[in-house]
């Protein structure tokens, strides 16, 4: 699991059916300074991001068991959403 910021949504209506219904949000990984870092990843969300957010990302079959699908293409989850975080007290 990581911290990472929402940056954006993706709209897709052709999609595998594992996949319908879902909310795709793009998320910047965040370093331990609250930075972002990396390349953007898309992730379902889980539990009702927005947009500018800070949020939990789970990957792999972690992320595929967040939706209790087993045939799931699911590679990244957003299970969480960060109210307030603190790094070396503060």
């Amino acid at each position: 699991m990581y911290l990472a910021k929402v940056t954006g949504a993706i709209v897709s209506t052709t999609k595998h059916a594992s996949l319908i219904g879902t909310k795709l949000l793009i998320v910047a990984r965040l370093d331990e300074h609250n930075q972002v870092m990396g390349n953007p990843q898309i992730a379902v969300d889980c539990v009702g991001a927005g947009n500018g957010e800070i949020v939990v990302v789970s990957t792999g079959s972690s992320a595929r068991q967040s939706r209790d699908a087993e045939d799931s293409v699911v590679d990244a989850a957003i299970v969480g959403i960060v109210d307030s975080l603190e790094v070396n007290g503060r």
